[in-house]
């Protein structure tokens, strides 16, 4: 198997940050997939996704700034859609491919929506993974609520259980897969405690989100959405809290006219770690 930790210098209002990514497959294959995590998650992520695509092609999986192995950036109000654009430019620059094919859930869906919707860019084919341009509300305080919250475990045993219990919109998982989704996000600190792998700071963005912010953003995301031009696939939890039945079906109209496919028994977000959701991936890429 063929993986190597990378960084790549980004820059932003606050200074320059290092951002973390995992390069799976041959480094001089053209053919490029960028997967990028959601909020609170991080690039390994999709170590089950890359495994079975790295013959196809080289999949770079990122630490979106202030997670896992990336830099914190000086300024939490800088955590927004903007700076992960330009770190994944940045990003792109570094990786010179000929294409490049994106899978992005929750988070990383959104940057690859305003990528995607820019002229003259790169992407052939985009996975938007349980994400559109409206997102509810109620879906959004919820997780600034959580991504906030301080918490602190004596054993890893106690962290795996609350990331099963926060997490248990991501469906079914084995024992062992649960551990490996709690070890991707949970790290020890000098005091022996398990605490959460990214910058706490990521919160305070989301938590000063009003509805009317929410409303304008909204408006700019639609317009993002239609601008995009490549073929487009929508994965939709069936009991998402975040991506309404009414926007999966007006992305099916507008836009790309994405396809959907719609993922039973699981909410926000699947977690393309078993093989029948990698199939779904597999399928869209390649074909």
């Amino acid at each position: 198997m063929t993986v190597r930790r990378q960084f790549v210098q980004c820059f932003s209002p606050a200074g320059l940050h290092r951002m973390s990514y995992k390069e799976w497959g041959d480094p001089q294959n053209p053919k490029v997939l960028i997967c990028v995590h959601g909020i609170t998650r991080v690039g390994d992520d999709f170590d089950a996704l890359a495994s079975a695509l790295m013959d196809e092609y080289r999949v770079i999986c990122p630490d979106v700034v202030g997670r896992g192995y990336s830099d914190r950036l000086a300024n939490p109000q800088l955590y927004q859609i903007p700076q992960y654009v330009s770190d994944m430019v940045t990003l792109i620059a570094r990786l010179n491919p000929q294409t490049i094919d994106w899978f992005g859930t929750s988070m990383g869906g959104l940057i690859g929506l305003i990528l995607a919707s820019m002229k003259d860019n790169p992407i052939r084919k985009l996975i938007l993974n349980d994400v559109g341009p409206s997102l509810r509300f109620d879906g959004l305080k919820r997780i600034g609520e959580l991504i906030g919250q301080d918490v602190r475990f004596d054993t890893f045993e106690q962290g795996v259980q609350f990331i099963r219990e926060v997490s248990s919109s991501f469906g079914l998982h084995t024992d062992a897969q649960w551990e490996k989704l709690a070890r991707d996000v949970l790290r020890q600190n000098a005091e022996g405690k398990w605490i959460r792998h990214y910058d706490l700071g990521l919160a305070l963005p989301v938590q000063a989100t009003t509805l009317e912010a929410a409303a304008i953003g909204e408006k700019m995301l639609w317009a993002a959405y239609d601008a995009i031009r490549c073929e487009t696939l929508l994965v939709r939890g069936a009991e998402s809290d975040l991506l309404s039945v009414e926007t999966a079906q007006q992305m099916q109209i507008r836009g790309p006219r994405a396809q959907l496919i719609e993922i039973p028994g699981v909410g926000h977000a699947p977690t393309f770690i078993n093989a029948d959701q990698i199939a779904i991936a597999r399928d869209f890429l390649l074909n």
